[in-house]
């Protein structure tokens, strides 16, 4: 049986295929608006069609069973495949020789993983031991510039990639490995016309670890101005390593976990490091992707986490990056049983950063003072709201209640509604309404009909709660507004263009589920027009979020021609960024008059504030 097929040749059979073309054999489709394509829907009895297929975003969606997904997920659901037959056979179908990854019976699979395997150990014994040459200056100084000495390196394993095209290729091929097996270990690259190069050059390089210690992959920083590589560069997927599946640091940290009952996640290899010299010694960090499910898997393994007890402690940045992953990391909360906190470093600083400015005692006290998660996620939450507005007050209250009535611990949820009264200026009487409505409303919402036979027998989570639709959303002239132009901006970012679509994204929206969704497009705007644009978006989106982002995906333009549909998307985008700048335009005037008559700096800074909005709006108009 063969094994796992490997993550890049799954993104390119999708790529490769249309997935109009493959609807089209099941379902017959006729022109729906510009890019859009529709017919009556396989997966329920309809007389009307409300199919929609949209071929450049990749996805499908029925606007009558919110049924949605991409080429793989209709095969698997209309032909009841696994995911793995599923890219098979559109594989066979485009003529695409798929590669696998571990886990196959032929002895050849389980030679190529020893080979793999025997292939890092020597690689990360020839990075240590380069470490201590001349020309790794660089690296000494990166690290000791960080407060990790030799002794510190020794301990985490940590080596040197020289600045050499193939050292470690020559150097490895000395000891009898040939060039393929070091490709399949994702040691070397190779060139167009076959040649092999190291993947490491001029970095610092940490070995990955499982958990009894076997180095799977490395991760490598970058020190050279002319390296235009990524600042981060790990190991590629291969037979053995599996970035998704991999905690730096575990193999240091599990016993600890495991006795302690407490993991803390941070951001990065440095952060691992510095937190266990300073006595956290039960930190680990993710090699290159957001914290996921089979990370929570493993810590869970590792935690014991059977409802006996234990902490997860997450620490996160408090830039967007950082706000995006305390969202993700909240939205998967509901997986462990071990109660879950944040910590934040004072003055925003990372346990690596904080170490070196205030030492050892400031990062074990940055942990200590943690927060638990509902109250940081609380707090994330009310804040995007106007409190000094009795509007703002009201959202904020309905929008923390759902988070409070969410709490397993029920013994915990009146202090968190007296807390939630507190952070949005509400009575408690109030609060408590808030919330008692919000539990109402969940328990109505997983008392949700068994899903249909066609549909996977173990539901992704959150598949308990109602998606939210469009039908919920409202249909007041504003909300108009951000919906379509937030519909523009999914289906059309090309045409509106990454400026505009990251200025509309910075605009304030008054409907807290496009609220949502602007904020997951604004989370990945640097990505506007990828193929994998629409996908981004919508795994950032909590999963009863994401029928209403496959609604507003596949929601017809109203426009008959491309140009047309060109033409309006930038328009409504626009109406989007002026009814902001009417907003900000009012609150700017209403500061002046408050302004005191003799604080002229104070009132020319406004006024200055002032002439600049009116000459963005006037350049957004093409005046």
């Amino acid at each position: 049986m063969p094994g796992l097929i490997r993550h890049s040749d799954i993104d390119e059979v999708k790529a490769r295929t249309n997935i109009a073309d493959v609807i089209g054999e099941y379902v017959s489709l006729k022109p729906a608006g510009v890019g859009s394509l529709k017919g009556l829907c396989p997966f329920h009895d309809e007389r009307t069609p409300s199919f929609h297929v949209r071929p450049q975003v990749g996805f499908y969606h029925c606007f009558g069973c919110s049924e949605s997904g991409d080429v793989f997920t209709f095969l698997q659901k209309m032909d009841h495949l696994p995911f793995a037959e599923a890219v098979e056979r559109l594989a066979a179908r485009i003529g695409y020789a798929l590669t696998y990854e571990d886990g196959g019976q032929a002895s050849e699979d389980r030679g190529t993983r020893a080979r793999i395997l025997a292939a890092n150990k020597a690689a990360e014994e020839f990075f240590i031991a380069r470490l201590m040459a001349p020309d790794a200056e660089p690296a000494r100084k990166f690290l000791g510039e960080r407060g990790f000495d030799a002794a510190a390196a020794a301990r985490f394993g940590v080596g040197y990639a020289p600045k050499s095209w193939d050292e470690l290729t020559k150097h490895l091929g000395a000891k009898g490995f040939g060039t393929d097996e070091l490709a399949a270990a994702g040691l070397v690259s190779q060139n167009e016309r076959g040649g092999a190069y190291d993947r490491f050059r001029g970095r610092v390089v940490w070995p990955i670890r499982d958990v009894t210690g076997t180095t799977l992959g490395f991760g490598a920083r970058r020190l050279f101005d002319d390296d235009n590589g990524p600042k981060y560069l790990n190991t590629p997927e291969t037979a053995v390593f599996h970035k998704a599946q991999v905690l730096y640091g575990l193999d240091l940290a599990k016993r600890d976990v495991s006795r302690g009952k407490q993991v803390v996640v941070v951001e990065g290899y440095t952060d691992v490091m510095a937190c266990h010299l300073a006595g956290i010694t039960t930190a680990v960090a993710t090699c290159g992707t957001a914290f996921g499910t089979e990370h929570i898997k493993l810590i869970r393994r590792i935690l014991g986490d059977d409802g006996t007890g234990g902490q997860v402690v997450f620490t996160f940045d408090p830039d967007a990056a950082g706000q995006k992953a305390a969202t993700r990391a909240f939205a998967e909360e509901g997986r462990f049983t071990a109660q879950t906190y944040v910590a934040v470093g004072p003055e925003g600083l990372d346990p690596c950063d904080l170490r070196l400015a205030q030492g050892d005692a400031a990062v074990r006290r940055m942990i200590d003072e943690k927060t638990p998660m509902f109250q940081f996620m609380l707090r994330q939450v009310v804040n995007r709201f106007d409190l000094d507005t009795v509007e703002g007050r009201v959202a904020a209250l309905r929008a923390g209640a759902p988070i409070v009535a969410g709490i397993r611990d029920s013994a915990l949820r009146p202090g968190y509604t007296r807390e939630l009264a507190r952070m949005a200026g509400a009575e408690l009487i109030e609060a408590q309404g808030a919330v008692r409505q919000a539990a109402s409303r969940a328990r109505a919402q997983s008392d949700a009909p068994p899903p249909e036979p066609w549909a996977d027998a173990s539901p992704p989570a959150g598949a308990g709660i109602r998606p939210v639709t469009l039908a919920d959303l409202g249909r007041d002239p504003v909300t108009q507004t951000e919906r379509q132009a937030l519909m523009a901006v999914l289906q059309l970012p090309e045409a509106i263009g990454a400026e505009l679509v990251a200025r509309a994204m910075q605009a304030r929206f008054t409907n807290p589920t496009l609220e949502l969704m602007k904020t997951a497009i604004a989370a990945n705007v640097d990505a506007v027009g990828a193929p994998d644009w629409f996908a981004r978006i919508r795994n950032d989106l909590p999963e009863q979020f994401r029928a209403v982002v496959d609604q507003l995906a596949m929601s017809p333009v109203p426009e008959r021609t491309e140009e047309g549909a060109k033409v309006w998307a930038r328009a409504i985008v626009g109406a989007l960024i002026e009814k902001d700048m009417i907003g900000l335009k009012a609150e700017l005037q209403s500061r002046l008059q408050r302004a005191d008559p003799s604080d002229s700096d104070t009132r020319a800074s406004i006024s200055r504030a002032m002439a600049d909005l009116e000459l963005e709006r006037r350049r957004l108009r093409g005046e």
